[in-house]
């Protein structure tokens, strides 16, 4: 069921979607849309995945270095011939997982706070990045061709990028996990009051560290795909703020910083509308630096807009009450 927020953030996209086409045709031209649906596809995962962390009441610093970490030791797996293309994704996925259960155990178990966690995160994942390639730039060697893996994560079924279509399966998948299974019901109680969880007889520590794991399970996944679309990865800028990226479209859908609250279908919008918030941005020939721009005032944007919601919820329980 789509609820109010989500409703006035499709009528946003729209409206913004309008603007643009009017502003430059091009926007609307078969390249552009479809450009912009790789991208969406691309970003939807990692944005997605950031969406189970903060409804949890944490936060994940660490998205664009993981994505560069493993995205390194995706290329050179392959690259060197190390490991079959399957056996290397399964490698790298495994990797991620690993890495969100020691930070949800470091967050759940010893008490340490979200923020501290993974910012420390995203230093040594990037600098271990930078220590695995000497610094140097990973790519496939010249001439090499992996037709399947290529088909696969960067292919296109009938002009639809296969990343989006792969982001619409996991999209399905997430929604029902989060808003039809146990775990989601239990991973918005813990958001919500932590403490009245465990009391009730939740098993805090686990949810928590399932939603990292899933957040750094499917960043891995968003990884092997993003390898594949840039084919060479530079450690040291590879994945840079993309952790703003997901954590803006996560509260652009309404997931609340305070956890608790969000929609996987808010945090699909919530992508899409940044998508078209950064094609308006090149259509209209804004230097690129000025994306970074874009995404501090839409997370600041979306953080007013949900206290004021929160305010207004809150003033009307206690008036009815």
């Amino acid at each position: 069921m789509i609820n109010r927020k989500d409703l006035w953030l499709f009528i946003l996209i729209i409206v913004v979607g309008a603007v643009v086409a009017f502003i430059n045709p091009r926007f609307l031209s078969p390249i552009n849309l479809s450009n912009t649906a790789n991208l969406i596809g691309l970003f939807g995962i990692f944005a997605v995945a950031q969406a189970f962390v903060i409804i949890s009441g944490g936060i994940e610093l660490s998205v664009g270095s993981i994505i560069a970490l493993l995205g390194v030791v995706f290329v050179d797996l392959v690259a060197a011939g190390t490991a079959s293309p399957g056996m290397a994704a399964l490698f790298v996925i495994a990797i991620g997982c690993l890495i969100g259960f020691l930070h949800g155990f470091l967050v759940a178990k010893l008490g340490l706070q979200p923020f501290v966690v993974t910012l420390c995160g995203l230093l040594i994942y990037r600098g271990i990045a930078r220590y695995y390639t000497e610094d140097a730039t990973a790519g496939f060697p010249f001439g090499a061709s992996f037709p399947t893996l290529e088909w696969l994560t960067a292919g296109r079924f009938y002009g639809v990028p296969h990343s989006l279509i792969a982001f619409i399966i996991i999209t399905i998948v997430m929604a029902v996990v989060l808003h039809r299974s146990v775990f989601g019901r239990y991973l918005f109680a813990v958001g919500k009051n932590e403490e009245a969880a465990r009391y009730s007889g939740i098993r805090t520590s686990r949810i928590v560290i399932a939603a990292y794991v899933i957040c750094c399970g499917l960043t891995a996944v968003a990884a092997i795909f993003i390898a594949m679309y840039t084919r060479s990865i530079s450690p040291s800028s590879h994945g840079n703020f993309y952790e703003l990226y997901a954590i803006a479209a996560a509260v652009l859908g309404g997931c609340s910083l305070r956890g608790g609250e969000g929609s996987i279908l808010g945090v699909v919008l919530g992508t899409v509308l940044l998508q078209v918030l950064q094609n308006l941005v090149n259509l209209l020939g804004i230097p690129s630096s000025l994306n970074f721009a874009v995404m501090g005032s839409v997370i600041l944007i979306g953080v007013l807009a949900d206290r004021q919601i929160s305010q207004r919820a809150a003033r009307k329980k206690v008036a009815a009450g």
